[in-house]
Order: C-alpha cells, then sequence, then structure tokens
C-alpha cells in the first residue's frame, strides 16, 4: 500500500480508504472485525462512515477499540437526525455540533481524524460551516474537513474564504466516479487538482457492474460508500455492458480481476483520487485490496477510457480545442503546469 498526503496536510493517507457504510448488522460484528484487520494488515488506514449509516459508527467505535490512533477515522454529518425536527439536519451551526458530539460518543472517541459535510446545504451560507467548523477543529474534536457531494464553484469558494479569515480549509472532495460516471472530470476534478484537494471516491465499480457481477464474471461488493442498491441487470444499457466487457478484456490481458483494473482505472486518470472500496465480505475486500498493487499501462487506460464514451462537454472541450488553435495562443507551446502549481 502507497501513501499520499491529505490535500495540502502533512497527514498520510493510503492510496485506498475502507468504505463502512454496510457495517449496520451487530450480529456480523465479528466479520466486519475481520474486514477491518485485513485492510489494516494490508497497510490501508483511512476508515470511512457517516452519522446517516445506521449502525456503523457505532460498530467501528466498538471495533477499533484499543487501535484507534493507528487509523484516520473519517466521518460525515448533515442528514437528518429526527426527521420531525427542522434543525436536525444540514450544514448550519446547531445541527454540526449536535452530529458531532454523537458520532464522537458512538465511536468511543474524543476527536474526528477527517469531518466531512455530507452534501452541499443550500439554505446556510458557507461561512456559517466553514466557522463552526473551524471552532470544532481548534477544540480538539476535529482535526481536518472535507466536504461530499458539493458543486466545484461551491468548494473554490469555501477555499478563499477559509484562506482569507484563517479557517481551517476543505482538505479534499468525496464524489462518485468510475468509468461509468465520469462527471467530475467536467469540474470538480480539475477543481481538486488545482487547489491541491485529496479526491474520495466512491462507487468506483458502479453498484458491481465493473466487477463482471452482472455482466460476466465476478462479484466483489460495492466498491464505495453510495447508496447500497441492487442493479436490474436487463436496466443495464449497452454503454454499460461495452465499458463493463472492456475491463473484463483488459483484466485477463493483465492476469487481475476485472474489480482490479475499474479501481485502478481511477487513480490512474489522476494522483488525487483515493478509491473507497468496500466488500461484503474478507473475500471480496481481499480483492479489492489487490488493486494497490494493479499498475495499468497507458494503452490500457486509452482504451477503457474510449470504451466509456465520456464527453467533457462546454466549456472544458472549448478550451482545450482553442488551445490548439494558434489564432488563439499562437504558435508557441507552453509546457503545463502540473497540479498545484509545479513545473
Amino acid at each position: 500500500m502507497r501513501y499520499r498526503l491529505l490535500g495540502r496536510t502533512g497527514l498520510r493517507v493510503s492510496e485506498l480508504f475502507f468504505g463502512a457504510m454496510t457495517f449496520h448488522d451487530r450480529s456480523r460484528t465479528q466479520e466486519y472485525r475481520a474486514m477491518i484487520d485485513a485492510y489494516a494488515d494490508a497497510g490501508g488506514n483511512v476508515v470511512d462512515t457517516a452519522s446517516a449509516y445506521g449502525e456503523s459508527e457505532a460498530i467501528l467505535g466498538e471495533i477499533l477499540a484499543g487501535r484507534r490512533d493507528r487509523l484516520v477515522v473519517s466521518t460525515k454529518y448533515t442528514l437528518s437526525r429526527d426527521r420531525d425536527d427542522p434543525n436536525a439536519a444540514g450544514n448550519h451551526r446547531k445541527n454540526l455540533a449536535l452530529s458531532l458530539e454523537a458520532s464522537l460518543r458512538r465511536l468511543r472517541t474524543d476527536y474526528i481524524d477527517l469531518y466531512w459535510v455530507h452534501m452541499w446545504d443550500r439554505h446556510t451560507p458557507v461561512e456559517e460551516t466553514l466557522r463552526a467548523l473551524d471552532d470544532a477543529v481548534r477544540a480538539g474534536k476535529i482535526l481536518y474537513v472535507g466536504i461530499s457531494n458539493a458543486p466545484a464553484w461551491l468548494v473554490g469558494r469555501a477555499d478563499i474564504v477559509a484562506e482569507w479569515h484563517g479557517w481551517t480549509p476543505f482538505a479534499g472532495v468525496q464524489v462518485p466516479y468510475s468509468l461509468l460516471r465520469r462527471d467530475i472530470e467536467r469540474e470538480l476534478l480539475p477543481m481538486a487538482e488545482a487547489l491541491g484537494l485529496s479526491v474520495a471516491a466512491w462507487g468506483t465499480l458502479a453498484r458491481g457492474v465493473l466487477s463482471g457481477r452482472y455482466t460476466g464474471q465476478g462479484d466483489s461488493g460495492q466498491g464505495g460508500t453510495g447508496p447500497v442498491t441492487r442493479v436490474d441487470p436487463g436496466s443495464l444499457t449497452s454503454r454499460d455492458h461495452t465499458v463493463a466487457r472492456a475491463v473484463r478484456e483488459v483484466a485477463g490481458d493483465l492476469g487481475v480481476t476485472a474489480a482490479q483494473v475499474a479501481i485502478a482505472w481511477t487513480w490512474a486518470r489522476s494522483t488525487a483520487v483515493h478509491p473507497i472500496i468496500g466488500a461484503s465480505g474478507v473475500e471480496q475486500l481481499v480483492e479489492n485490496l489487490g488493486a494497490a498493487g494493479v499498475v495499468l499501462p497507458e494503452e490500457a487506460v486509452r482504451r477503457l477510457s474510449a470504451a466509456a464514451d465520456f464527453k467533457v462537454g462546454y466549456p472544458g472541450d472549448f478550451i482545450a480545442e482553442c488551445e490548439a488553435d494558434p489564432w488563439v495562443f499562437g504558435e508557441a507551446k507552453i509546457l503545463a503546469r502540473s497540479p498545484g502549481g509545479a513545473r
């Protein structure tokens, strides 16, 4: 397992995150413990959950007892704690304070390593959210913060607001990303790379479609922390089958599994990406962890990307076309900056 820095911080995080969304059945606690053991033994150190994931936080709190400080515990707030209480949801200070205290109790810890805003709340000013998060950081209850399910313009604005006020900025974004769902390549991924943010990617196996569960051999779990739903094989499109077939073919050429190829493709596209892997058992988890050793040849990355039939659209495509036209910037070829500004 390799490690990278979380955003623009000094925190070392493994290239694969573990998603504990499916930890909901207390009768399976020993099985969940074995999964955390297998992940940690492989060098993984980030375990992701959320206040809205049922019993997940409480089960993790029990499992992590005695080794909590060796892991980066990641959880989230925003979603409703009580549907009859209008203030039991959202990104405002009251919900943040109460959600955080509840998560700390369930996780049996006095601090959260990485606290995510679960999704954008249109009704709460981002300044209120950032200040409340920064207060929790200064109180020692949170170490780092991130945001999930939010538009790129909002994250960029929040980054500037935090910098102006000396508040804790977001260190990462959590988003869905796979060969079958490449929307983040339009705005969110370029934004994260430009601002130096880590990208925690859920749904990397597209609910099992890319593992071959519904289109061929394989069954490697959800591969993320998105909604856990079953796929009706009859609902799969020709694009789904085309991409899944390309994944299986590349996997066959490399002598690895389809799930490993699908996961490896995400960080082959950007070193900012950390796939969140999930599984229904230890065997599937070990298979998914095997993606850490898979290096896709450039030809394989191009082949997979071409099969996915994705268009960035305006303004990305338009700007790329203009940059290649001497009428716009002349004949000189300018060396591009790498993410973060280094040449």
